[in-house]
């Protein structure tokens, strides 16, 4: 039911009605739910639209590769710098 919903978020969002946002919480699902289904939906529209428009595309499969790896050896935890950052203040 939430993905025929999102379905409809995508293609015809102008023409979605409060009964059509009751089916989805009768079918079990809750506010919060809905709420962040409807907002990652949009903001992979906007997300795909900004880069078809501006030219962005995809990087190659080795970077995303690499990328998986780094995070499963050390999840979302910045490394650490080889050197202190130069003191700023003068």
């Amino acid at each position: 039911m939430l993905f025929s919903f999102l379905e409809r978020v995508n293609r015809e969002s102008e023409h979605l009605t409060q009964e059509d946002v009751d089916a989805v919480k009768a079918a079990g699902w809750s506010d919060e739910a809905l709420y962040d289904a409807i907002t990652v939906c949009s903001l992979f529209n906007f997300y795909n639209r900004w880069a078809d428009a501006t030219g962005v595309r995809e990087h190659p499969v080795e970077l995303y590769q690499r990328s998986a790896e780094r995070l499963a050896q050390g999840g979302y935890v910045p490394p650490t710098p080889a050197s202190p950052p130069p003191d700023t203040e003068r």
